[in-house]
């Protein structure tokens, strides 16, 4: 174990959670802030004694300064893909992200390596829009930032791969937004901590665009979920005003399968710019999605 400390927000994430793996085989203290630390403690198990430290933290700017405080580097891995309650786009992804940002200069942190999204730059969501935003607050208030946009993530905890799948179990349908037209470039989680893992170690600084060696529409990605599974769906073409006016309706449900946001989201292709900084400038090799995908969607065949 190493004496350098690094303060990850969104831990127990899906990106998180495996940036948590990853960083604590190569002997990093780590703190996990966590307005209930508990829910932190499976991540121990990861490390050694002592090595992975859930803390309390109420994400004030007081509370977050006594949890950075000391750190060598940090890492911002929250995100919310739907607005729920008193938790919004702009709140998570802009403010909390600005007073991360703020303290790191407070504390003299030597890095920070923030995880946006690709294609905010572009976005015409609100999620996007919120990201990007978040991207310039930090910018602002920190001048050792490195920024990550990664394409989907998928792994065995992901929450697009696994959504679909779970759909195809119990509908004979499943909608080809706008034509299933959008361009995606999925790229495995393990490979986006490992872009993490080495940025750290480089002190990487700048905007790294991550895509996987696949880039595939959303028609594609259907169609190897179908032969992944073995599900008998059918995929049924659906205008985005259509599927807008489909999300409305099932907005009122608790756990709405997409929303209206969602949808805006689908009209920006997910792919890494060409002239960009990528994965090869992190010195990872990317996984193909053949590679990964059958080791967890097999369990949704009959």
């Amino acid at each position: 174990m190493n004496n350098t400390i690094i303060t990850i927000f969104g831990a127990t994430g899906f990106i998180g959670s495996e940036t948590v793996r990853v960083l604590a085989a190569q002997g990093y203290i780590l703190r996990l802030p966590r307005r209930h630390p508990k829910k932190a403690d499976m991540l121990k198990f990861n490390g050694d004694v002592g090595q992975i430290v859930p803390i309390t933290c109420d994400y004030t700017a007081k509370g977050i300064d006594s949890v950075i405080a000391g750190s060598h580097a940090v890492i911002n891995c929250t995100g919310i893909l739907v607005e729920k309650g008193h938790k919004s786009f702009m709140g998570t992804h802009c403010y909390l992200a600005e007073d991360i940002a703020k303290s790191c200069t407070k504390n003299g942190v030597e890095q920070l390596v923030h995880i946006s999204a690709l294609g905010v730059d572009k976005s015409r969501s609100h999620y996007g829009k919120s990201k990007l935003s978040g991207e310039q607050v930090i910018c602002k208030n920190f001048d050792k930032v490195m920024i990550i946009r990664p394409s989907i993530v998928f792994g065995v905890q992901d929450n697009f791969f696994n959504m679909f799948a779970k759909i195809g179990t119990v509908s004979p349908l499943l909608p080809l937004i706008g034509g299933g037209k959008t361009l995606f470039q999925p790229i495995y989680v393990g490979d986006v901590a490992k872009a993490i893992s080495n940025a750290i170690k480089n002190k990487s600084l700048g905007i790294y665009e991550l895509g996987g060696p696949d880039i595939v529409s959303f028609k594609d990605i259907l169609k190897k979920l179908k032969s992944y599974t073995g599900q008998k769906f059918c995929l049924l073409p659906l205008p985005f005003f259509i599927a807008k006016i489909q999300a409305v309706m099932m907005s009122i449900l608790p756990n709405a399968p997409i929303t209206i946001d969602q949808i805006r989201s689908l009209k920006t292709d997910s792919i890494v710019d060409k002239h960009a900084m990528t994965l090869s400038d992190l010195n990872v090799k990317p996984t193909p999605m053949d590679q990964i995908l059958p080791s967890y969607l097999e369990r949704f065949k009959k």
